[in-house]
């Protein structure tokens, strides 16, 4: 059965939401939620592991030479948005739920998407190749870079692990395996490319049982009792506040359009195929799932607003020289 296409939703956020439902009417509790944690940290493994299989090195490396585009995003990713994180503290907590503001701090540090800033950059007719170097490589610096800013970022977190021991968990459980991909590609690698179908099912499988963990730890502990539908339209604004702020930082950026547009993709979006594992490392107990929802709501605006903007400049560019706007 394919997905109908007049909803409007994706179907792996779709599936998203359906996984924090199941969480929170069947969440996971003694025994199963034990197994479901080792489940989480073999899938998580596997994922990152078919990340390394599937980066190809040389197709990274055609793009590494504008080291201007990367710095970038780098510096998009890993200091404006921290930077308007902490700006919008202001809002915390006469506004922003603090619980909800100490999760969009983790989304602020989190390193941008892979798969979805590369296809959106290709429909746009962007620069593709710089596009593959700089969300690949954001990828794989934020596995050390993501931890020192939610360190900094978010030292009021009770339930946050930010020791040397986290630090070598997150190198054990993320970084080995993708190494231990990108080690195994010339074997495998062709292999990957003929079955893009069912690694996709892995890799949302993963993260869909990522967010079940979680959420299943924070309702046993009262999620639901703690945040509010009104708390959760607040925070959708206020992420739309930042989409729209990294967005109109970027389009001032003196680069040329295809440039531009890779820019805005890699620079703007937020990895929930990196954060999420990353979330079940760092945190622990009942705050967990608070502080990964900004993540996942965050996904769905990144994904439908990079749709649209990708589509609008496909069409510009069909009919005509057209700036990124």
């Amino acid at each position: 059965m394919s997905w109908p296409r007049w909803l409007p939703v994706d179907p792996y956020v779709a599936a998203m939401v359906a996984t924090i439902a199941v969480a929170s009417i069947l969440p996971a509790r003694g025994t199963a939620a034990t197994a479901a944690g080792w489940a989480t940290t073999a899938a998580v493994a596997l994922l990152f592991f078919l990340y390394g299989a599937r980066i190809s090195p040389r197709e990274a490396l055609d793009g590494a030479s504008h080291w201007r585009l990367h710095l970038v995003v780098l510096l998009t990713t890993f200091a404006l948005f921290p930077a308007y994180g902490l700006l919008l503290g202001l809002l915390s907590p006469s506004v922003l739920d603090p619980d909800l503001y100490q999760g969009l701090l983790f989304l602020c540090a989190v390193p941008s998407t892979v798969q979805s800033a590369i296809a959106l950059t290709s429909i746009a007719g962007g620069n593709v190749p710089a596009a593959i170097f700089s969300a690949s490589f954001s990828s794989i610096v934020g596995i050390a870079l993501t931890p020192l800013l939610v360190g900094a970022m978010m030292s009021d977190v009770g339930d946050a692990s930010l020791s040397p021991a986290a630090f070598a968990d997150i190198a054990l459980r993320l970084l080995l395996p993708f190494v231990v991909g990108q080690l195994l590609r010339p074997w495998i690698g062709a292999a990957m490319k003929r079955r893009k179908k069912l690694l996709t099912l892995v890799d949302r499988g993963s993260i869909l049982l990522v967010v079940y963990t979680a959420f299943s730890a924070s309702v046993v502990g009262g999620i639901w009792g703690r945040v509010a539908v009104p708390d959760l339209l607040i925070l959708l604004a206020v992420e739309v506040v930042l989409l729209a702020a990294v967005l109109g930082t970027l389009a001032a950026l003196p680069f040329g359009r295809d440039d531009k547009v890779a820019i805005a993709f890699c620079g703007s979006t937020k990895s929930a195929a990196a954060g999420l594992p990353m979330a079940t490392v760092l945190f622990s107990g009942p705050a967990a799932g608070l502080l990964i929802l900004p993540l996942i709501i965050f996904h769905q605006l990144q994904l439908v607003t990079g749709t649209v903007l990708a589509r609008r400049w496909a069409m510009r560019r069909a009919a005509g020289p057209a700036r990124v706007t």
